[in-house]
């Protein structure tokens, strides 16, 4: 009976020890994931502050407008001149793909020039065609001085004219 209390001692030794070390790898493989994952969230992070935001001048309009026609020169320049220092974007709002943004941005009639602060809050609206020098004039008015980071000659065309059908342009 003494031998028998011994060997069954033992196994439950083995077995405890057995049990530990499986709840030990399993514990070591949990905390190298959550580790992993730590490293992922603090790369993405570290990119992310990296990543400067910027103000941004947002053009909804469309490439057979002729006000947008006038306009398009003027973003390109501005987009080149400012790079780094302010976003500038257009939306063809009359691409089947972009009419969403032309329903969220509240738009009714084009050419519309959104400004958008560093939070992505919308701080100024223009609706129609405006200068180049207004554009920026309408940025220092808000408190934003920018420094063009490259002189850009000035850009002839940016969108080939195409021939806009009656009644088509501009909201109409």
């Amino acid at each position: 009976m003494k031998n028998f209390t011994i060997e069954l001692s033992k196994r439950a030794i083995k077995n405890v020890s057995v049990f530990a070390v499986v709840c030990m790898s399993l514990f070591a493989l949990q905390a190298c994931g959550n580790e992993q994952k730590t490293t992922a969230k603090a790369k993405e992070a570290t990119s992310e502050s990296v990543k400067k935001v910027l103000p941004k001048l947002l053009d909804l309009g469309a490439e057979k407008c002729l006000p947008c026609i006038k306009l398009a020169p003027i973003l390109v320049e501005l987009e080149k001149e400012y790079k780094g220092v302010m976003d500038v974007e257009f939306i063809d709002v009359w691409q089947p793909e972009n009419k969403e943004a032309a329903v969220k941005h509240k738009i009714q009639t084009i050419p519309t020039q959104i400004y958008f602060d560093e939070q992505g809050k919308e701080i100024w609206r223009h609706v129609g065609f405006i200068s180049k020098e207004d554009l920026l004039a309408k940025w220092k008015e808000l408190g934003y001085e920018f420094k063009p980071t490259e002189v850009v000659k000035s850009v002839k065309k940016a969108t080939a004219y195409k021939a806009v059908p009656k009644g088509k342009c501009c909201g109409n």
